[in-house]
């Protein structure tokens, strides 16, 4: 069983930056593929981010375009979206993702487990 822990949202100004946090419990979370969605209301859910246990990363190109950087520390148990440049379309809640049994991929059912979101409100 993994717990995942989202903090650091809020409301912001376009142009603003945030940083996420996800506290992730699990003695071999090293090993796992861990990953930031994000879900808008009215809309489906999809792929932000992702870090592989070796570091490696993907992003959604469609709309992250160098504003937004996953990160991990796996001394601490943690993972981090550093997001920067935001825009009033990237409010969303945005849900912390552990692959326990596989790599960093955009999809969602690959994922098994989700945190209980935090909420980033970005005004014009």
């Amino acid at each position: 069983q993994v717990h995942l822990v989202e903090s650091g949202g809020g409301v912001v100004q376009a142009g603003d930056s945030l940083r996420l946090s996800c506290a992730a419990s699990g003695r071999t979370f090293g090993s796992y593929a861990m990953a930031w969605f994000r879900q808008a209301p009215g809309k489906e859910r999809e792929f932000v981010a992702a870090v592989g246990w070796t570091g490696g990363t993907r992003y959604n190109v469609e709309f992250v375009k160098g504003r937004f950087t996953i990160s991990r520390d796996n001394d601490k148990n943690m993972v981090y979206l550093q997001m920067n440049s935001l825009k009033p379309e990237d409010t969303a809640v945005y849900y912390c993702a552990a692959n326990t049994r596989g790599s960093a991929t955009w999809d969602g059912g690959d994922y098994d487990y989700y945190g209980q979101g935090t909420q980033v409100t970005v005004s014009s």
